[in-house]
């Protein structure tokens, strides 16, 4: 049986274009970095995320796996990159938002995504004072991939 708050998350899964811009550490100014993001389930209450970003000079990978805390009636995200980085954040959805966030003793972090059906607007923002000011470290932008798109909505 399929845990009925990670059924919201539904959408999420599938094939998508991923696209990272306006990175404040990316030279050129202005450089886009193209990839791509599979979602898929993970048994009944989890999902994994597993996103490729660049060929060479900015190549990255990264994973998240999403569940939630019945409990605590709150989502959770693990992440790991090809750095051996790994953080905990707290997770929001619905409403067409899906916000990522964490407050650690390094630096405090989050994702803020607009969602739509075949596409999610969002950016990665840190602070380094905890939390009183913020910069955006890039935007990510996921559009579905067509053949992708047909079958999410079949399932």
């Amino acid at each position: 049986m399929r845990n009925t708050e990670l059924e919201k998350l539904h959408g999420l899964v599938g094939e998508w274009t991923t696209t990272m811009s306006n990175a404040w550490f990316l030279d050129p100014p202005g450089q886009e970095v193209r990839g791509t993001t599979t979602i898929e389930r993970l048994g009944e209450s989890l999902l994994v995320v597993r996103t490729t970003l660049g060929e060479t000079a900015h190549h990255t990978e990264m994973s998240l796996v999403i569940g939630r805390s019945d409990p605590n009636d709150a989502y959770f995200v693990l992440y790991q990159d090809e750095r051996g980085v790994c953080r905990l954040y707290a997770m929001t959805f619905g409403d067409g938002h899906w916000t990522m966030s964490r407050t650690d003793p390094d630096f405090h972090q989050r994702f803020i995504g607009d969602v739509e059906a075949d596409r999610i607007v969002g950016r990665w923002e840190a602070s380094e004072d905890q939390g009183q000011t913020w910069r955006k470290d890039f935007d990510l932008t996921f559009e579905r991939k067509p053949e992708a798109g047909a079958a999410a909505q079949a399932g």
